[in-house]
């Protein structure tokens, strides 16, 4: 009787899978054109994105980076105004950014122009392309964010300066390098603002947290003098 009872149970299952077969097929048959065009259309795409990457972004970012290799040469001999601006032959960053707008040439290009910039006192362009600038990278990121805080700071907007500083901060929170030196730049911060307690705070912080680093094995001076400013 339970064999009967299988038997009838398994023939049931099939009878069922054979008729959700039979719908699929029927929906398949009726709806045929459709899926063909959908599926046409998703074949396009993947093909537009591939032709896309092969045939204009990777030639585009190839070109970008080969002109603005001259421009970094400029950089590098500090040269700022070339490197900015071009010598005629070659362009500079900012022809770079324009023309090749989307590259990571680009892209870097604006992180150079804001350090250019830089060097040149004219920190309100400094400012618009480093905030600009976008980055993932461990050692970059915190950096531009940091020259952010001195841009500000040299125009005596020490509120917007405090604020990248911390920012580069966190953002360098692991590095021994990065973090103590935008600490260090806090604390000097705090100092000419007279909120001597902060600047206490934040010596005391290089020296317990980063006590390898040029700005750790300095910070005692530091920490010593706004003792004394502070009469303790």
């Amino acid at each position: 009787m339970a064999d009967t009872q299988i038997n009838e149970n398994g023939q049931d299952q099939l009878e069922t899978v054979e008729s959700s077969l039979g719908r699929t097929e029927m929906f398949i048959e009726d709806n045929k054109d459709k899926l063909l065009t959908g599926l046409a259309v998703v074949v396009l795409v993947i093909f537009g994105i591939y032709a896309y990457i092969k045939f204009v972004k990777t030639p585009k970012e190839n070109n970008a980076a080969a002109q603005m290799f001259m421009a970094e040469q400029y950089f590098e001999r500090d040269s700022f105004n070339l490197a900015l601006n071009g010598d005629g032959n070659y362009p500079g960053f900012l022809k770079v950014m324009n023309e090749y707008s989307g590259t990571k040439a680009a892209n870097n290009a604006k992180y150079y122009a804001g350090v250019c910039y830089m060097q040149l006192q004219d920190f309100d362009n400094a400012i618009r392309q480093l905030e600009d600038f976008s980055s993932n990278d461990p050692m970059l990121l915190p950096v531009s964010t940091g020259l952010l805080g001195d841009a500000y700071m040299e125009k005596g907007l020490t509120d917007k300066a405090e604020t990248y500083y911390k920012k580069a901060v966190s953002q360098a929170e692991k590095n021994n390098l990065i973090a103590p030196l935008y600490l260090q730049k806090l604390g000097v911060l705090y100092e000419k603002a007279q909120k001597l307690q902060d600047a206490l705070t934040v010596y005391e912080k290089i020296k317990s947290e980063y006590p390898s680093s040029n700005e750790g094995r300095n910070a005692e001076k530091y920490i010593q003098s706004v003792k004394i400013k502070l009469g303790k």
